[in-house]
């Protein structure tokens, strides 16, 4: 697969870490691939494969958009992304908010 192929429809980036095989939990599997920030975009990763489950294009944009207007009803900010925490597992991540609660007392 070229990492310029796009859908047909949506015209969305289909080389992408989101749907690769080895894309799991967050993250990729693979041991060898190099550090991707942005999952979403295409990139060069040698180790892609493509994965055969369904994606649907938008349901993350719909999912950000549906979050911003409810901090917005409610006068909330939405939390800054975190590159740091994108690279860890939901364990690791449960983990450390869970020493930052503590550190607070």
């Amino acid at each position: 697969m070229s990492r310029r192929e796009e859908c047909d429809k949506c015209k969305a980036d289909q080389h992408v870490c989101e749907m690769c095989l080895y894309f799991v939990r967050g993250r990729c599997d693979e041991e060898r691939a190099e550090h991707i920030s942005d999952t979403e975009r295409a990139n060069f990763c040698d180790y892609f494969k493509p994965n055969n489950k369904v994606v649907k294009a938008g349901d993350k944009q719909k999912a950000d958009n549906a979050k911003a207007e409810l901090a917005a009803l409610f006068g909330d900010q939405l939390p800054e992304k975190s590159l740091v925490d994108e690279s860890l597992s939901p364990a690791e991540l449960a983990d450390k908010k869970l020493r930052e609660m503590l550190n607070g007392f």
